[in-house]
């Protein structure tokens, strides 16, 4: 983490020796900063990326890949599925809230078809093929999946479900060691270099510079411990990413994911947040995060999910970051998978991204619920309970109760087992800079900070309360984009 008291501003006085010099300077080279590059030097301006580590990639290069784009995309029409912009916005109105940004969803909805052409001009392949099973991804180079929940109660019948998680091919792929993720990055930095954009790597973010008038025009950096000035003579763009791994942040904001963090990487140490905040910027939702679950998705829709009080709490065939976050925020982080030998083993034969997670074996067997109750150590009769109005209900193939899809309703028979998932949380950031629709970042005041813009996960973009697989890359992308044009025009 960088130190606490270099984020005050430096005063472009202070400055008698420039060691770079551009129009646009992105900090931060993942998805967000390199879309930021791209169309900064398609608008003609002479772009330098700063990154901290030693190449180009950050957590989108290790990501699975998932963009979450709709609204009838070319790859969702291949495919034959309908999907509308507004189709799409009533989803993620729902499903990202309460307070979500409606203006920024609507924008984002009604530019992701043209995003998802952008994307594909610039190289990223993407196969048309669908994967229908849940799982966190698909287990080899399908390119679309519901990532969202969008197909699971009770989003499905809030708006008509569409699959939007639209996942770059990646041959080859191995699930949380090399994936999508790779192949998002891979043609956009390439496209960054045709442009004649550079790159200075391993120097970190200190602080930022602002003139007289409090402009923002350029930054401070360090490099192996020196300090390294860099005149940003059109905008500074941060795409620095989120603060998952900084612990004082973390303890300040989201004291629910406190020794936690996951599907981050340690440099989300919340720097772009902290010098944006030191010239005043605003910011929005610092205390929401993703969660994962470190379940199967095939086991848990086999199955039902139960609490620390032996009652089910949400429908086992939603979107695993659902399950995530109701389990850590709404559950004490207490849940139980019940599952019977029939579905275990059915599971076990089923293609999946996940089945590296069945190697674990069930915390708990039995032959009856009565006796996998006692042993778990829940009152007599909860567990009874649970599973007797489920099964009442599943001999006719429904979930009144939560509304899991058919598919999926089967009654528990024995043996029966369960599944320890107390404490199998975990998750990161999601809020930061308040930004308008321009990508620019604005002041507690509501008016922009003249020469500052971000984008990527150090901005709040379209999550609130909820998340939905792509949104990180979906609106990293896009808004990292208009960071750039915006950038480039000051």
């Amino acid at each position: 983490m960088s130190d606490l008291g270099s984020v005050h501003p430096e005063q472009i006085t202070a400055i008698t020796e420039w060691d770079h010099e551009a129009d646009v300077v992105v900090v931060g080279y993942g998805v967000a900063g390199a879309c930021a590059a791209i169309e900064a030097a398609r608008s003609g301006a002479d772009v330098l990326v700063l990154e901290r580590t030693g190449g180009w990639g950050g957590a989108a290069a290790m990501s699975g890949g998932f963009i979450y784009l709709g609204g009838g995309t070319s790859l969702q029409k291949a495919l034959g599925f309908e999907d509308t912009p507004e189709n799409m916005e009533t989803f993620l109105t729902a499903a990202l809230g309460p307070g979500v940004d409606v203006a920024k969803i609507h924008d984002y909805c009604q530019g992701s078809v043209e995003h998802f052409d952008w994307l594909v001009a610039q190289g990223v392949p993407f196969k048309e093929e669908f994967w229908g099973e849940p799982g966190w991804e698909p287990p080899a180079d399908q390119g679309l999946m519901f990532s969202g929940g969008e197909n699971a109660a009770p989003y499905n019948t809030l708006a008509t479900p569409a699959p939007r998680g639209h996942l770059p091919q990646m041959a080859d792929k191995h699930t949380g060691d090399k994936g999508g993720g790779f192949m998002l990055m891979k043609p956009l930095t390439d496209t960054a270099e045709s442009l004649g954009v550079r790159a200075e790597y391993d120097l970190r973010l200190q602080r930022l510079i602002v003139d007289a008038a409090g402009r923002v025009v350029g930054v401070v950096a360090k490099r192996y411990g020196k300090q390294v000035n860099v005149r940003a003579r059109r905008g500074v763009v941060l795409a620095t990413g989120s603060f998952a791994y900084n612990q004082q942040m973390v303890e300040t904001f989201t004291p629910l994911l406190i020794n936690r963090p996951a599907a981050a990487i340690e440099e989300h140490d919340g720097i772009g947040i902290r010098v944006a905040q030191a010239l005043g910027a605003q910011l929005a939702h610092m205390d929401a995060i993703e969660v994962a679950i470190f379940a199967d998705p095939q086991l848990m829709a086999r199955g039902i999910l139960v609490n620390g009080r032996g009652q089910r709490y949400i429908p086992e065939d939603s979107y695993p970051s659902h399950i995530g976050q109701s389990t850590l925020i709404r559950q004490n982080n207490e849940a139980f998978l019940i599952v019977d030998e029939a579905a275990l083993d059915e599971a076990n034969h089923t293609v999946s991204s996940s089945a590296a997670m069945r190697a674990q074996p069930p915390t708990w067997v039995a032959e009856s619920v009565e006796e996998l109750e006692s042993e778990i150590g829940f009152p007599a009769g909860v567990l009874q309970s649970a599973v007797e109005v489920y099964n009442r209900h599943a001999e006719n193939g429904v979930d009144p109760l939560l509304g899991k899809k058919p598919q999926w309703v089967k009654p528990i028979g024995t043996p029966l087992a369960a599944y320890d998932l107390r404490n199998h949380t975990g998750g990161f950031t999601l809020g930061g800079l308040r930004t308008d629709l321009d990508s620019r970042v604005l002041h507690v005041s509501g008016e922009p900070i003249q020469g500052l813009f971000a984008a990527g996960r150090c901005t709040s973009g379209i999550c609130a309360g909820g998340y939905v697989s792509g949104a990180s890359l979906g609106d990293g992308s896009f808004y990292g984009r208009r960071a750039g044009r915006t950038a480039a025009g000051a």
